[in-house]
């Protein structure tokens, strides 16, 4: 199928697949959201040993437990005059869930997984790209003898495992839906790819990977390649560089690669101390999280987010990440998508 890109505002880029029409109506979509999101919560939870936990919309700005992503993103944020403090609204989990196990006194072999909702101010808005975010976030402690690839790619084959098997289960409620997914999940760097193909950008290497295995596990984000440039931007306070990665499934609706997860195993003191060395971030040592990290009191841990809306994008066979979450789109968005049949809830 092929797509007929549009260039829509200076901020927004919606993709209308040529002859795309979505295989369920608006009643039959919210029916199967419900399937695939409650399936999908047992298969996870199960399947990684994780209790469901309750977590923050908000956190202290001082805590220094707030995700700054690509270190340009603003956070949304308020004071809060009751409290004699500023919040930001998170934009990840990461930091607090493995302050949360340390709290919890969660063992190795457990964790916890959460509903996480947040606000992006300034995502750019397009097919898979929304100013709201919605995730199952969720965190495990490891030990020191399995904090390595190991353990990561293990990890990485099972929540495939959950997402093929989540697949199957909605196709039975739901059998106009046609979407097919490799379980086989191809492992591969990000230096790998530059080095096969120095002259794509990052994202265009991602699809022609994910064109060729259908599922891929595509590792060690953060650090400069050969090139000097890092293939994506990843903050240097949780993920460790050469322990991380993102799951990729080639998309069929939009003929494109799509992220579902970023997820990796976590800085520990060592890597912490580099990485904020690298980025220039030294200054984020102050925080008590960032202290904790330093000086060895947290668990050591592997975690990462699922995105609910692209999963269900995915496994739906749908077009844009607004026909399966609420949001605010711009009027060149919400006109082309209207006149393309293509129903934004």
């Amino acid at each position: 199928m092929s797509a007929n890109k549009r260039e829509v505002g200076k901020m927004s880029c919606v993709v209308i697949p040529k002859g795309y029409l979505s295989r369920l109506s608006l009643y039959q979509t919210q029916k199967a959201i419900e399937v695939l999101k409650n399936a999908f919560q047992e298969e996870f939870r199960r399947e990684m040993n994780l209790v469901r936990a309750t977590a923050p919309l908000f956190v202290e700005t001082e805590s220094g437990l707030n995700d700054d992503l690509n270190g340009v993103e603003r956070p949304v944020g308020f004071d809060v005059p009751a409290a004699s403090c500023d919040a930001q609204i998170v934009h990840s989990l990461a930091k607090w869930k493995r302050m949360a196990l340390h709290q919890y006194g969660f063992l190795p072999g457990k964790g916890i997984y959460t509903d996480m909702n947040a606000v992006r101010r300034d995502e750019e808005l397009d097919n898979l790209h929304s100013i709201y975010v919605d995730q199952w976030d969720w965190e495990k402690v490891i030990t020191p003898e399995t904090r390595n690839i190991d353990t990561l790619q293990a990890t990485v084959k099972s929540i495939v495992n959950c997402i093929v098997n989540v697949s199957e289960k909605v196709k039975l409620h739901f059998p106009a839906i046609n979407v097919k997914l490799n379980r086989d999940v191809f492992f591969v760097t990000t230096q790998e790819l530059e080095d096969r193909w120095p002259e794509k950008t990052p994202k265009e290497r991602e699809d022609a990977i994910a064109k060729e295995h259908g599922t891929v596990f595509l590792m060690q984000i953060g650090g400069a390649l050969k090139s000097g440039k890092p293939h994506d931007g990843r903050a240097p306070d949780y993920d460790d560089w050469s322990l991380n990665g993102d799951l990729l499934f080639w998309d069929e609706v939009l003929e494109k690669s799509i992220e579902i997860s970023s997820m990796g195993i976590r800085v520990d003191a060592e890597a912490m101390n580099k990485q904020l060395e690298i980025s220039g971030c030294n200054d984020r040592r102050r925080y008590p999280f960032h202290q904790m990290v330093l000086n060895n009191e947290l668990p050591l841990t592997i975690g990462g987010g699922i995105g609910q809306s692209r999963l269900c994008m995915l496994l739906l066979g749908k077009a844009h990440i607004g026909e399966v979450q609420v949001s605010i789109w711009d009027s060149q968005t919400r006109r082309i998508c209207k006149a393309a049949g293509v129903a934004l809830l």
